[in-house]
Formats: C-alpha cells, sequence, structure tokens
C-alpha cells in the first residue's frame, strides 16, 4: 500500500491476521508494516497512517536506509547479522567459542547455506501444492546477480543470502522460481499467475530491491 504523508509517498506492507489493533512498525531498515484486524478496511488504515505520519517520517529520515553504507561485520559474540529478516546476535546463530575471525565467517556462511537449504525446501512444498508444479532439483548458491533461478529442465537454485530475508520475501522468491516452470518468460500470464498465489508480491520486490546490499556477510 502507497501513501502520501506530507508531499512523500511511503510504502507500507499490510498484514492482516487475526487480532484486535492495529499496529505500525519499522524495522531497523525502514521499512513499514501495518498489522491490522481482518476486514479492515483501506480507508481506516490510510486514517491510521496518516495520523501517525509525522512519526513515520521522522523514523524513516532518521534511519536513513537508502543512503546506509553496510557497516563492516563484526565477528565477535555481540556481533549483529540478519537471520529471517531480524538482527540476531553472532552467538545465537552459530557456537563462537575461542574460535578466530576465518572460522567464525566460514561456520556462519555454512549456517546461512544449510538454514536457507532447509528454509526453501519447507517453502518450495507449500507452493508446488498450489502450483501444481513439480521441481526436478532445488539448490544453494552464491551469487550477487540474482536471488534465484528456474532452468529449463526444472531444476531451481536460490541465493544462500535469501536466509537473512523474512520469510515473506523468501517466500516471494520461491513462488517467482515455481511459476518459471510453467511461464520462462516475464510475461503477463507469468505475473498472472505470482499475483493469483501472492498479491503484494510488488512489496516483497521492493524489499528486496532496497534492502538487498545489506544482506551480505
Amino acid at each position: 500500500m502507497k501513501v502520501i504523508i506530507e508531499n512523500e509517498m511511503i510504502t507500507c506492507n499490510v498484514q492482516y491476521g487475526k487480532r484486535k489493533k492495529l499496529s505500525i512498525h519499522i524495522d531497523q531498515f525502514g521499512f513499514i508494516t501495518v498489522k491490522a484486524p481482518k476486514g479492515t478496511s483501506e480507508e481506516v488504515i490510510v486514517s491510521v497512517i496518516e495520523s501517525k505520519g509525522k512519526w513515520i517520517l521522522e523514523k524513516i529520515h532518521a534511519i536513513g536506509v537508502a543512503k546506509e553504507t553496510p557497516k563492516a561485520r563484526e565477528y565477535h559474540a555481540d556481533g549483529k547479522f540478519l537471520y529471517l529478516g531480524t538482527e540476531r546476535f553472532l552467538h545465537e546463530l552459530i557456537e563462537i567459542n575461542e574460535l578466530d575471525e576465518e572460522t567464525l565467517k566460514r561456520n556462519l556462511k555454512r549456517f546461512y547455506i544449510n538454514s536457507c537449504k532447509s528454509v526453501i525446501e519447507e517453502r518450495v512444498k507449500i507452493y508446488q501444492k498450489q502450483l501444481k508444479v513439480n521441481p526436478k532439483m532445488i539448490e544453494i548458491i552464491e551469487s550477487k546477480a540474482k536471488w534465484g533461478s528456474c532452468s529449463s529442465d526444472r531444476n531451481l537454485a536460490f541465493n544462500y543470502r535469501l536466509a537473512m530475508a523474512p520469510i515473506d520475501v523468501i517466500d516471494y522468491v520461491v513462488i517467482h522460481e515455481l511459476c518459471h516452470i510453467h511461464h520462462m518468460n516475464h510475461d503477463r500470464s507469468f505475473w498472472r499467475r505470482v499475483g493469483s498465489i501472492m498479491p503484494d508480491y510488488k512489496e516483497k520486490e521492493a524489499y528486496l530491491a532496497r534492502y538487498g546490499h545489506l544482506m551480505l556477510l
């Protein structure tokens, strides 16, 4: 959802669920999530966003996400790394006792690769049933250029850095690549199929475009 506040366009990810009150969350990168009760009208959501407009803009401007330079990673107990969309301390992700920096780097990368494989395989099982497709193989890769790919042989590949993204963003990449099994091009049929499973897929694309440069080791 896009809302104009003081002549500035902001994008919000709206999530509906079983809850009594509407709430607005802004993560450490400035990504805005609105959690609303099921059935809440768009007019009500916009009204609440506008009422919090000053706070939202101040928070976003303070974060300065779009221009932020990724900080050098600190490989010690309290070093912070993204995992499934949330910053976690290094010691929460891997064993760190008496290990040197190079070993920690290797072990953390292995953790992301293994975690990505587990999460991707789980999400593929969910969405391949909905899309009625059957991928031949799933591979976890390292890439600076793409988040996922699908070959004409139905082989899927996913960037291990996806383990740093929120689950709904991972779901988008999974759905995107599964849809390529029947639609190898990005034509209208392809995007209609993606949208039939994830109507707000453009918001997930926007997340990757805006924060992908921060999802690094």
